[in-house]
């Protein structure tokens, strides 16, 4: 391994939500590979645990706590007790979020509210609870995981499209307001990425559908040019970029990772 002198994250502390699975996970490991500790947060201790220990196999400080993103005083809590875990916070990525999807006609008003709860009322919460800390040092980075349905629309998705679109009105709208303080704020917009919560959108397809697993996957995988789902490792790679000091020119972006299927 590297010495920490060539990691350009060395001695940065980032905190990642939604970090037990999928993208945050990614996030988090990549985070550390390249010098971070990380503090990392989800609902699930088990998959917090062994996380933790690969970061810290890595050389790194990690500190776990569960948190239901969703709720103000957990939130709180959270942030509390990470920011003492690590000393503080240079690199915040809001990961945290859900899917879900139906028709407009007839839509279930429990869909609504819950993907605005998850994807973007936790945003809201997270942010802050830890803005105090970033604006006093005046410098940090705020990196939140939206979506390309942030940048489009989809059928059978209208819920989790606003909920998208609302992060990445948030992130400009914050990008402007922390301006003074040197914190960049930005949002990097996946297409399908590989993960435990695309699988749920395949078993919702094969459900509703009767499209085999195969066929749904293959159908996902065709919503990119490049005719393939996005990697976990993808994602996070752009968040290490957004992460280092030569980035700090970047704010109020979206970057999109979706193979080439939307460029705007």
């Amino acid at each position: 391994m590297s010495s920490d002198n060539a990691l350009p994250l060395a001695g940065k502390r980032a905190i990642v939500t939604g970090a037990g699975k999928g993208i945050g996970r990614s996030i988090a490991l990549a985070l550390a590979q390249a010098g971070a500790d990380v503090g990392v947060t989800a609902r699930t201790i088990g998959d917090l645990e062994r996380l933790v220990g690969e970061i810290q196999a890595l050389g790194r400080r990690s500190v776990a706590v569960t948190c239901d993103v969703t709720d103000a005083d957990q939130v709180q809590h959270m942030a509390t007790t990470l920011l003492e875990g690590l000393g503080g916070l240079d690199i915040l990525v809001n990961n945290a979020g859900n899917a879900g999807s139906h028709k407009m006609l007839n839509h279930p008003d429990e869909l609504w509210h819950r993907m605005l709860a998850v994807n973007l009322t936790s945003v809201y919460y997270v942010c802050k609870a830890f803005l105090p800390t970033l604006t006093e040092q005046r410098s940090g980075r705020i990196i939140n995981i939206a979506s390309i349905a942030s940048r489009v629309g989809g059928r059978y998705v209208a819920a989790y499209t606003a909920s998208k679109h609302g992060v990445l009105g948030l992130t400009r709208a914050l990008a402007v307001e922390m301006l003074p303080y040197n914190v960049t704020v930005n949002a990097v917009c996946p297409g399908y990425v590989d993960t435990p919560m695309t699988d749920a959108s395949v078993s919702n397809m094969v459900a509703r559908t009767g499209m085999s697993e195969g066929q749904a996957r293959e159908w996902l995988a065709k919503t990119s040019p490049q005719n393939r789902l996005i990697s976990p490792e993808e994602v996070a790679s752009v968040v290490v970029f957004l992460a280092l000091e030569s980035s700090k020119g970047i704010t109020g972006q979206a970057i999109n990772i979706d193979g080439g299927g939307t460029m705007s």
